[in-house]
């Protein structure tokens, strides 16, 4: 595991641990602080994956609302540090939805781009995050997906797809013909799970919620943290909220760093780290099939 270069959390020590369920999980470093001087702190280039969604202007009780030319100038300041800490072979992810003003929606993904482009990074994706529930709206269809920015430094990046491949809808098809013919035609450990992901977002009955209005599924993050880093290695989530993308690096074997304002959502992260570490913590499962009331018990396993 390569040496933690911040203080660490009270009362946790740098060597990774086990949860009472006997599964090996790596360290944090979590904190109470302006992000920009959180980093400001850390190592140039130390940091395999940056991961974050941050507040997306709309007045919610975390945030100030200013203008979006403002916002996008504040965004640029941690884009900028985000960008010094990235490992040369290393990902950043940046996950947002809209802003709306006066019933108009501006899509921050769009004006969030240039950032990341005039400064020198190469989108690989832009994996939409579809999921069922949220606001009814009545003056325009109701949103139902967000997006994830997934930029990296160069073309020689870190990428493990057979870590978060998925089950094929047709695992026994065969060629036809040909050379291999008989032979099954998908890979076996599954099928790439394309740029569009439908997970569950948390809302008020799943099993991950807190008190914190807009928050990260876990296994949303964790499909990151596998393609796109190794065990030991570090992510960095500068919009911390509650904690969920260390929570997720963590679980993997990773070193998770965060920070946030708030600390209401610092003591609940704090919290639900104490319970991953005595196997209390509650997550959705990756491979859960979503919940369908359509379909005998719901589709669930």
């Amino acid at each position: 595991m390569q040496q933690i270069l911040f203080p660490k959390v009270e009362g946790e020590n740098s060597a990774a641990r086990r949860s009472s369920s006997g599964r090996t999980l790596g360290d944090c470093v979590i904190r109470r602080s302006d992000n920009l001087k959180f980093m400001a702190q850390l190592e140039t280039g130390a940091f395999k994956l940056i991961v974050t969604s941050p507040p997306y202007n709309i007045g919610k009780s975390y945030e100030r609302r200013s203008s979006l030319d403002a916002y996008i100038e504040s965004q640029a300041a941690v884009v900028d540090e985000a960008i010094r800490l990235l490992h040369p072979r290393g990902s950043i992810c940046w996950q947002v939805g809209n802003h709306v003003d006066g019933g108009e929606v501006f899509p921050l993904d769009v004006a969030l781009y240039p950032l990341f482009k005039r400064r020198g990074l190469k989108l690989r994706n832009r994996i939409v995050w579809h999921f069922e529930h949220g606001l009814h709206c009545s003056k325009r269809l109701s949103g139902r997906h967000e997006t994830i920015l997934w930029f990296t430094k160069g073309d020689d990046y870190a990428f493990n797809l057979d870590a978060v491949r998925v089950p094929s809808k047709y695992p026994h098809k065969k060629h036809f013909k040909g050379p291999n013919a008989g032979k099954l035609s998908g890979n076996p450990l599954g099928k790439n799970p394309g740029d569009v992901w439908m997970i569950p977002n948390v809302k008020s009955n799943h099993c991950e919620k807190t008190g914190h209005p807009c928050q990260f599924p876990v296994e949303l993050i964790e499909r990151l943290v596998l393609a796109l880093t190794e065990r030991g290695e570090m992510v960095l989530d500068p919009y911390m909220g509650v904690g969920s993308a260390v929570i997720a690096a963590m679980m993997h074997g990773r070193v998770g760093y965060g920070c946030d304002v708030v600390q209401e959502y610092v003591d609940i992260a704090h919290d639900r780290v104490r319970q991953l570490r005595t196997g209390t913590l509650r997550t959705r499962p990756m491979d859960r099939p979503i919940y369908d009331p359509r379909l005998p018990g719901g589709g669930q396993r």
